[in-house]
């Protein structure tokens, strides 16, 4: 067995990541499954559950780093295909969604943990808390290959963006105060939600508008033959900035990819060969680095401790997938009267809540603090990324296929 706690081994493990994720890829194409929930799968396969070819440290620096690098390169690729026009047409409906929706989504969570598991309520919010973002590194994917109305990818892709912040900032405050036994500080917690999301899209703001300048050449375009490599930095730039100023990285490196791909909403629009080069790189970057996250959450699944909670914690998951995201979609996108969301497009975002990367970075941390209840945070963890990946990334493209949500020109046959 090959463990990654070191480079060295770290080597060979991603030589099997990726000679069979290779493989897997085919398969899900001719099988028309997302292929994150492919990599899951094998991930699984070549873990400690089945063949035991590899053992990865959820803690482990290299994990942790490719985690890191590949979530940002996949939200500023994802942020660079929002339109800024559209983003101001449902401003309001992520706004709610990533705060709001965090909320009643941890609520629900941790009503139906409390009489289910009967976890302490303090425990129960924050197993809610922890599940509640949506995964980016899963939506943006599967919005890929399954093209649904722009309206409607936008805004999840960007709810999964924004969210983060959000959800990390309630898990640290009922963290602490589990830890400490203390009562909860929301007036701290707020003030530290809205300071991270400011300095978050600041960061983006400065490090996309440099990128562009640097690009293209109707600013001043000193690197414009190396767009790809420039885009690359201002993403971990972004990333690395917002962290060292204690705010989200995943969000400052979106924010930044937003800006990268408007360049002609501010005059600095790329010329058609290098937004080609960039368009190719980019594609070639982050499938890698879907394959290597999903691939390695899969090898990370503790069946032993799943199995232990495992069918009270589907209840508390269903609940989560088909009380709370209903609850949340209804709260925080029917008062957007601006948007015009219709039935079927509320219903298509009853359906999209993948949970994943942030989600297990969250248990993660609180296992890492040696936390109280961390052992049950992580197996209700584990049991969301495996049931949403496999049941709903799954039937996305038949689930807008239902709802009518495909733009024209896709067919059942493209799914």
């Amino acid at each position: 067995m090959l463990t990654m706690g070191t480079w060295t081994h770290a080597w060979l493990v991603l030589l099997i990541i990726f000679a069979g994720g290779l493989v897997v890829s085919k398969i899900s194409e001719k099988a028309r499954i997302p292929d994150v929930a492919a990599y899951l799968v094998y991930g699984i396969l070549i873990g400690p559950a089945v063949l035991n070819w590899i053992h990865v440290s959820s803690q482990s620096e290299v994990n942790q780093f490719i985690l890191n690098l590949g979530a940002t390169l996949i939200l500023f690729e994802g942020g660079r295909g929002v339109e800024l026009a559209m983003l101001k047409r449902v401003w309001l409906s992520i706004s709610l969604l990533a705060t709001l929706g965090i909320f009643i989504t941890a609520s629900v969570v941790g009503i139906g943990a409390h009489f289910l598991l009967k976890t302490p309520w303090l425990l129960s919010f924050l197993i809610g808390a922890v599940i509640a973002p949506t995964d980016p590194a899963t939506l943006i994917p599967v919005f890929k290959r399954v093209s649904v109305l722009p309206k409607l990818s936008q805004t999840a892709e960007s709810e999964s963006a924004f969210n983060d912040a959000t959800g990390t900032v309630l898990v640290v405050t009922l963290m602490a105060a589990s830890a400490g036994g203390s009562v909860l500080h929301w007036g701290a917690a707020a003030y530290a939600f809205v300071s991270s999301v400011g300095l978050s899209i600041l960061v983006g703001l400065v490090l996309g508008l440099v990128a562009l300048i640097l690009v293209s050449r109707r600013a001043l375009g000193f690197f414009y033959e190396f767009s790809s490599i420039v885009f690359f930095v201002a993403a971990i730039g972004a990333y690395a900035s917002a962290v060292a100023l204690h705010a989200s990285g995943y969000m400052a490196a979106f924010v930044a990819g937003i800006i990268a791909g408007n360049g002609r909403a501010f005059g600095w629009s790329l010329e058609e060969h290098t937004e080609a080069n960039v368009h190719h790189f980019y594609n070639v970057m982050t499938f890698m680095m879907r394959m290597a996250i999903f691939v390695l959450l899969g090898a990370q699944v503790n069946f032993v401790l799943v199995n232990r909670y495992l069918w009270s914690g589907l209840v508390v998951v269903a609940l989560f997938m088909v009380v709370g995201r209903p609850l949340t979609v209804l709260a925080s996108m029917l008062p957007d009267r601006k948007a015009g969301w219709q039935g079927r497009e509320l219903g298509f975002m009853f359906w999209v809540r993948e949970t994943g990367v942030i989600p297990a970075a969250l248990a993660g941390l609180l296992v890492a603090r040696r936390g109280a209840g961390a052992d049950i945070v992580s197996a209700i963890t584990f049991l969301a990324i495996l049931v949403t990946i496999v049941v709903q990334a799954s039937t996305t493209g038949l689930a807008a296929r239902w709802l009518g949500v495909l733009v024209p020109h896709e067919t059942l046959e493209d799914l």
